[in-house]
């Protein structure tokens, strides 16, 4: 499948990275609101670099891989749809479901697909501890905890104001990749309860051309959530930018007959740890599912192998969006202090088999 790049920001170098070895995929052009940057990424991958109503217009274009910034994100997907094409893109949907629920409307109408980072859950670290919790290696699963923190990103991205504006903040920019693995798991989320706060301290950029400059900050920079999954399974939910240092596990599942240790969900194949009833020692588990030496764009190429044999694509954005609604009623919860119902429901992804490849089921 022909591909075509919108944004190329930080984050495109890793796509660029791994498409050369995805032969589902091809890159043809590359497209940016800086047409002269456009050119330039596009002759150091080898593709033409033009603006985005060109890159739209582009009859050797099949599918847009979106890697605008969040508050764009709805917008283009919407003229991507319009455009005819399948569009792939970066977490999250959109900015809101108001904004997401009428792009998968028209995905729907027009019989094309979209898809939604984030992709590393399919690789093995995540489907190998869905497989042990599938495979009833902890037990009846009872819940979940996740502690994901850090300081700020403006300590390492040269232009992270976007982070700390509706869209971004350690829910929408870090909470994707847990509630995603979460709701892989257990299935959908059912309601949710949630506290959030942000501190007083003066964030400036500390790398690149713009250090020392100030960020203004819109969003919440600490959110604690407790999920209920449809199933029953409870899931405690921390994200903060508000952290120096901790010590508190980053992604533990719990059940009946014990517990495991999830890895990082930002990252495609580290290992997993279980600790059983029986010894309560941690021992490593071996790879059991999911795209092996995964990067970022395996989920763009299970979506071009899912539409060309007529299958589910498994980074969908129904998925996206229940998680989208699941932030957005985390944030609700918080202002209101009250219990939020989430009204979608999605089918948990297939399981990726061990030893998968994207052009293969």
């Amino acid at each position: 499948m022909r591909v075509g790049v919108v944004g190329v920001g930080n984050i495109s170098q890793q796509y660029f990275e791994h498409l050369p070895a995805l032969p589902e995929l091809a890159l043809t052009a590359v497209a940016d609101l800086d047409v002269e940057r456009a050119r330039s990424v596009g002759a150091d991958q080898g593709v033409r670099g033009v603006s985005v109503d060109e890159l739209l217009a582009a009859d050797d274009v099949d599918v847009v891989l979106d890697l605008t910034i969040p508050a764009a994100h709805a917008e283009v997907t919407t003229r991507v749809l319009e455009a005819g094409k399948h569009v792939y893109g970066e977490k999250p949907l959109a900015l809101s479901t108001a904004e997401a629920a009428p792009v998968l409307a028209l995905a729907a109408d027009r019989g094309l697909r979209v898809g939604c980072a984030p992709d590393t859950v399919l690789g093995t670290g995540i489907q190998t501890a869905r497989a042990a919790i599938d495979h009833g290696l902890v037990g009846d699963p009872v819940g979940a905890a996740v502690s994901w923190s850090a300081p700020g990103h403006e300590l390492w991205h040269p232009a992270p104001a976007f982070y700390y504006q509706p869209g971004g903040g350690p829910l929408f920019d870090m909470g994707p990749y847990y509630l995603t693995s979460l709701v892989q798991f257990f299935g959908p989320v059912a309601r949710v309860g949630g506290s959030a706060t942000r501190s007083t301290r003066e964030r400036t950029i500390a790398t690149g051309p713009f250090a020392g400059a100030p960020i203004p900050v819109d969003v919440d920079t600490h959110v604690v959530a407790v999920l209920e999954h449809e199933g029953g399974v409870v899931s405690t939910v921390t994200v903060s930018f508000e952290v120096w240092a901790t010590r508190a596990p980053l992604f533990e599942v719990h059940g009946t007959a014990g517990s495991l240790a999830v890895p990082d969900p930002n990252r495609f194949s580290d290992r997993v740890s279980i600790a059983t009833a029986d010894d309560r020692e941690w021992r490593e588990l071996p790879v059991a599912a999911g795209y092996a030496d995964a990067g970022r764009g395996y989920g763009l190429a299970d979506m071009a192998h899912a539409i060309a044999t007529d299958r589910p694509h498994r980074a969908t954005g129904e998925l996206a969006f229940h998680v989208l609604e699941v932030m957005e009623a985390i944030g609700r919860a918080a202002r209101e202090h009250t219990v939020v119902e989430v009204r979608s429901r999605v089918e948990r992804p297939a399981l990726v088999p061990a030893d998968a490849t994207p052009g293969s089921w």
